[in-house]
């Protein structure tokens, strides 16, 4: 299966679809996007499945959407695991296929920022990732203090936590499969973030040092702006169990998809040690 390709929503459909009548995974509706593109979960093994792994929150960031996509593919560990590569489809289309992809919301997303090249958000102008109810309120005042006032291609987080239908699929989705674990994939800067206001288990950080030997990706802390509002965020808070954010590639995003076959070993490495 080649993965170096763009994977727009249809590329994404075609490989999920095709590894569902494998029967590597079986393929779950989790919710809709704003444009209505459905927003798939990958379920890989039986029972319930003990860790999530989910990419694609941020348009330009879609190499994380390939990383996901082939270690669904690849995935050979016994115990059963949820992938879903593309938390943000319509934000992805902006990204490789332009504006035209978002149908009635391109008027209003080119407005807000012309420039697809820079676009994070989904089709409404919302960073899904600073959308989620982890200590919003103070992610909304330093939003307002650098002055990100209305929607925005990046870092702009609504009107109000979970205001957003991809951010609302994440939420319902834990809330009906009680993950041990969960792993958000971003680009870039080969970091790892494992904390978030003191709420990670005790045996988080062991792990996290396991998935940094392993990946060479350091433990870091993310910028002040970044802190609160995210997936990882809030899961941590919500349930104290083990959440992590990877910062996938080097460079300025969008990275090249040039980049994806070297770093992709790296990727898998961190994953399996965060899945051991």
């Amino acid at each position: 299966m080649d993965y170096n390709i763009y994977p727009d929503y249809q590329n994404q459909c075609k490989i999920l679809r095709g590894l569902a009548v494998e029967n590597k995974l079986r393929l779950l509706n989790i919710g809709k996007s704003l444009c209505g593109r459905t927003i798939y979960a990958a379920k890989i093994g039986h029972g319930n499945p003990f860790a999530l792994i989910a990419g694609g929150f941020h348009g330009t960031e879609y190499l994380t959407v390939l990383a996901a996509l082939r270690y669904a593919a690849e995935y050979d560990l016994p115990r059963c695991v949820m992938i879903v590569p593309c938390v943000n489809p319509d934000g992805t289309e902006i990204a490789i296929n332009g504006f035209s992809s978002v149908g009635c919301c391109a008027d209003t997303a080119r407005r807000i920022c012309p420039d697809k090249n820079r676009w994070k958000a989904n089709a409404r102008g919302v960073d899904i990732n600073h959308n989620f109810n982890a200590c919003w309120r103070e992610v909304k005042r330093r939003e307002l203090d650098a002055g990100i006032t209305k929607p925005a291609c990046t870092r702009f987080g609504g009107l109000r936590p979970e205001s957003e239908p991809e951010t609302r699929a994440m939420v319902r989705m834990c809330r009906k499969f009680p993950f041990e674990r969960v792993l958000a994939l971003h680009s870039q800067g080969r970091e790892i973030y494992w904390n978030f206001k003191n709420c990670a288990p005790k045996n988080g950080y062991e792990l996290a040092k396991k998935m940094s030997l392993a990946s060479g990706y350091e433990l870091t802390e993310p910028e002040t702006i970044a802190d609160g509002g995210g997936f990882k965020d809030w899961f941590l808070q919500e349930y104290r169990r083990e959440g992590f954010t990877a910062e996938i590639g080097l460079g300025e995003n969008p990275l090249p998809l040039s980049d994806f076959e070297a770093e992709y070993p790296l990727v898998k490495n961190l994953i399996d040690a965060f899945l051991g």
